[in-house]
């Protein structure tokens, strides 16, 4: 029952949160069409573990399902709207009735992972809109290479101020209090609901730590960021 073991759980939830950054983000900005029909093979392999594999397999199955809806939003937006910094929330979000109804059903595992990601992003849109960052989104993203890196090692320095600092601090500490609070329910809950919050805390923390990483290579290294 490895592969059903929460800490197993955990511990893909976090993965799979991560992958976008590596895999997602170049592939969906040289070859927006085929990382958008990946989705379906995330869906489609999902599908089949939940379906027709053992309780081992199917709680990754769910996962998977739950990974593809996040995936869904990401290739839609960074594809083909990522001028419009306003729709990224809503894009993301495209999934968000279905997560609703997979939340008390036995895809919960995956409408978990879904739901906390999608809080995620709605943090880090927060955030950016709340230090300016967003400004600057249009200009990076229109940019060629050189000028983009430039434009957004520039918005990145320009978070190092008293405010902007306070401001992502609080988020942080809001962030991992509730993730806080979402590995304690796991934890005293039993089976498959008990999975899901730790699945959904894995998801929350990992966002934290990506947008953490991102920001320190905007720093850096603005060209591996994942957004140019």
């Amino acid at each position: 029952m490895y592969l059903s073991n929460p800490r197993t759980l955990q511990f893909w939830s976090s993965s799979l949160v991560v992958l976008p950054v590596f895999l997602q983000a170049p592939w969906v900005h040289f070859q927006p069409l085929s990382a958008l029909f990946f989705t379906f093979v995330l869906l489609g392999l999902g599908f089949f573990l939940v379906e027709f594999s053992s309780i081992k397999w199917s709680r990754i199955g769910s996962l998977l399902v739950g990974v593809s809806g996040s995936w869904l939003g990401g290739c839609l937006f960074w594809g083909w709207l990522r001028m419009h910094p306003v729709l990224h929330l809503p894009v993301e979000a495209v999934a968000l009735p279905l997560a609703f109804i997979g939340i008390t059903t036995r895809w919960r595992i995956g409408a978990g992972f879904y739901l906390s990601c999608l809080l995620g992003t709605a943090f880090t849109d927060l955030m950016m809109l709340l230090t300016g960052v967003m400004d600057s989104w249009p200009q990076v993203v229109n940019s060629s290479f050189e000028n983009s890196a430039t434009t957004l090692n520039r918005a990145g320095l320009n978070l190092l101020n008293p405010l902007s600092i306070v401001m992502l601090l609080i988020a942080a500490l809001l962030i991992s209090f509730i993730s806080n609070q979402m590995r304690q329910r796991g934890n005293l809950a039993h089976s498959l609901e008990g999975s899901t919050w730790l699945v959904a805390s894995a998801a929350l923390t990992t966002t934290l730590w990506v947008d953490g990483l991102f920001l320190l290579t905007t720093l850096i290294q603005p060209k591996l960021s994942g957004l140019i």
